[in-house]
């Protein structure tokens, strides 16, 4: 096992790697931007080094900045989080060839699973059902179109480098087609560098449905059941759910024998999440591979009682895996909140500001992941996500009436600050979630019937 690691990330995440090394007897270095040095990740981690000014792109992006920072500690490994680095081929060769362990699966693996395109190629090879779609990336305007017409419309456009629900446009006629198609190659090439783009029929009435893999460097892969991710707002994801609901478990067992499948061909390791689309008919199609940990991660743990994190230190250490399929069993429901610093009122726009009373929930089976406090300025340059509300419960009813009440708990106040806390609670009251009957597009739908979202007694975030 390692004796120390660096964690090259920010808010929760950081803290909540870093517990988990504190548990495991691992001395952690913090590399943080000079916005996040009185971080709560900076004050629980051992040691902390900075390594640049507030933006992204001159800190937690740049590699010769956190490379610098991992010799500078007398680091073993580098555990990424998840965003920033965390799926940079780049940074995986780089930390190799100095002499680090890159916490997440081989360059190459993520070299091509990376690339969007590649990936749902290499998934149809094996035999995972897709979507109909473009076969690889399409850079023609002339060729999309006429592939789009072929394929029927409404189609999504998608960045072949995207990730995080970024990158993507939806063409729902012909004659909206290549203004879309526009707009996402250049919003892709200035998100992520990279213009490639590819197409696929996109699903109005569709579940979005993630598989957990965990596989190490032997061959070994098992997964650890699904989660249910259809609750979001521009593609980006709200609350999530395992197990999903109203999906039968015979459909769900062939998911996680699809993303194994998927996993042990390319040669993954690490832990990993096979996303797919499930739709009306009850087909499921595969959409993506997330070569890292997933900001949803807690669900799974609280119905496996796996530590997610334990798990890739320990693989990425070498060590063979001790799970075998027959080994994981899962318990219960667990249901996570994203509390973000946003206005669910002006289309979830960011609220930064200074946080004057921080208070999060407690009580039984309820667990919060946050870097929040009182006093802790909230600025523009990162993710507006706060913290994470996770609970768990015998069952989906009793999960939900937790969280409910976990969320009217938490007190989130500062000047121009605002929360989604109330609106999740409205998401949470909606007949289609409460039956287990949503889609991707109940966010869409609740913000069209109109319905302002109302302040519940004590309820202030």
């Amino acid at each position: 096992m390692f004796s120390s690691i660096l964690i090259a990330n920010r808010g929760e995440i950081a803290l909540r790697v870093a517990r988990t090394c504190r548990e495991l007897g691992i001395r952690t270095v913090v590399a943080h931007s000079t916005a996040d040095r009185d971080s709560a990740a900076v004050a629980f981690a051992d040691e902390a080094i900075q390594i640049g000014p507030a933006p992204a792109k001159a800190s937690y992006l740049s590699i010769p900045a956190v490379i610098e920072a991992a010799l500078a500690t007398g680091v073993e490994a580098i555990h990424p989080g998840y965003g920033f680095l965390s799926e940079d081929r780049y940074f995986a060769e780089v930390c190799e060839t100095a002499g680090l362990t890159f916490i997440g699966p081989p360059a190459d693996v993520i070299g091509r699973l990376g690339d969007k395109a590649q990936a749902r190629t290499i998934m149809a090879q094996h035999g995972l059902p897709v979507l109909p779609g473009s076969p690889e990336t399409v850079d023609s305007a002339a060729e999309a179109k006429a592939l789009a017409d072929e394929i029927g419309y409404p189609v999504i456009i998608k960045a072949a480098a995207g990730g995080g629900g970024r990158g993507m446009g939806i063409a729902r006629h012909g004659g909206d087609f290549l203004r879309v198609y526009g707009e996402t190659r250049a919003h892709a090439q200035a998100t992520f560098g990279d213009g490639r783009v590819y197409i696929e029929r996109f699903c109005e009435t569709a579940r979005h449905v993630e598989i957990q893999v965990l596989c190490d460097q032997y061959g070994n892969a098992v997964h650890l059941g699904e989660r249910d991710c259809s609750v979001q707002r521009r593609h980006q994801k709200l609350l999530e759910e395992s197990p999903a609901p109203g999906l039968p478990p015979e459909l769900t067992a062939r998911m996680g024998e699809a993303a194994v499948r998927g996993a042990l061909a390319t040669g993954y390791v690490g832990a990993g999440t096979f996303e797919f689309i499930v739709d009306q008919d009850g087909a499921f199609h595969f959409m993506e591979i997330n070569c890292r940990l997933q900001v949803e991660h807690p669900v799974t743990e609280m119905v496996t009682g796996i530590d997610l994190v334990r798990e890739q230190i320990a693989i990425a250490a070498g060590r063979p895996m001790r799970l075998r399929q027959e080994d994981v069993t899962r318990t219960g429901a667990s249901v996570e909140c994203r509390i973000n610093t946003e206005d669910p009122t002006r289309n979830f726009a960011p609220t930064p500001g200074t946080l004057t009373e921080f208070v999060v929930p407690g009580g039984p089976f309820t667990r919060v992941d946050t870097h929040g406090r009182p006093g802790w300025k909230v600025g523009p340059d990162y993710d507006s996500l706060l913290a994470k509300v996770i609970v768990w419960a015998p069952d989906r009813e009793q999960a939900l009436a937790r969280m409910d009440r976990a969320l009217s708990e938490m007190r989130v106040e500062g000047a121009r600050v605002r929360t989604n806390g109330a609106f999740l609670r409205e998401v949470i009251a909606h007949p289609l979630f409460k039956d287990g009957k949503h889609t991707t597009s109940l966010v869409d739908q609740m913000l069209s019937e109109a319905v302002p979202v109302k302040d519940r007694p004590n309820d202030r975030t």
